[in-house]
């Protein structure tokens, strides 16, 4: 019998999906509402606060799991999606794609965190 990575795309699909659905309401809360209104403290948001957090090797490790796993969960989904919605030619292709854009995204926040 043939061994399937089926499982291992599976958790990062269930860990990203946990990640996105916990902490993205808190950014976004965090950012669009509470700082634009005034609600948090103006030096939370600045330039040199962010920078510190970003350029602090726990920032960025925290950062580059969080932007990983959130695009691991898009590419899982976003591919079962295609086949839910009838595009079933191309199954390897398709996984192919979802699959090594979540890893170039990934490539991608690990050169901009590199270069903080």
């Amino acid at each position: 019998m043939q061994k399937s990575p089926e499982p291992f795309f599976w958790s990062l699909f269930a860990a990203g999906g946990t990640l996105a659905a916990f902490l993205t309401p808190i950014l976004v809360m965090l950012t669009g509402v509470a700082w634009p209104l005034g609600w948090a403290p103006a030096r939370t948001m600045e330039h040199a606060s962010l920078h510190r957090l970003v350029s602090h090797p726990a920032g960025k490790f925290v950062l580059l799991v969080f932007i990983s796993l959130t695009l691991c969960h898009w590419a899982h989904r976003f591919r079962f999606a295609l086949f839910d919605l009838g595009i079933s030619g191309g199954r390897r292709t398709i996984g192919f794609l979802c699959y090594g854009l979540a890893i170039a995204g990934t490539l991608a926040a690990v050169l901009v965190l590199w270069k903080s």
